[in-house]
C-alpha cells in the first residue's frame, strides 16, 4: 500500500426496486432477518434506500445488487451494480 491508500470495504446489499418514478434514482426495499437480541426471535426488518441508477435500467419489482459509494447526493450513498430479473 502506498503511503496515502486507505483501504476500503464497500457495503454490498440486494433488495428489490419499489419506486423507478424520479430520474436516475430508484428506491430499492432491502429485507434483513435477524435475531432479537434480547427475546431471540427472529423478525424482519427493512430499510429503504435511495440508489443511483445513471442509465434507469431498474424497473420496479426487479431485484437489483447496489453497492457503497462517495455521496451522490443528500440521500443517494448507493449505486446500482447489477440488475436481476
Amino acid at each position: 500500500m502506498k503511503k496515502n491508500e486507505k483501504k476500503v470495504n464497500k457495503k454490498t446489499l440486494k433488495g428489490e426496486v419499489v419506486s423507478d418514478k424520479t430520474d436516475k434514482t430508484r428506491t430499492v426495499l432491502v429485507k434483513r432477518y435477524v435475531k432479537h437480541p434480547l427475546y431471540g426471535k427472529y423478525v424482519t426488518i427493512s430499510k429503504k434506500y435511495k440508489v443511483h441508477d445513471p442509465e434507469n435500467r431498474a424497473k420496479v419489482g426487479q431485484t437489483v445488487l447496489i453497492s457503497e459509494t462517495r455521496p451522490i447526493s443528500k440521500d443517494k450513498h448507493f449505486v446500482i451494480v447489477e440488475v436481476r430479473r
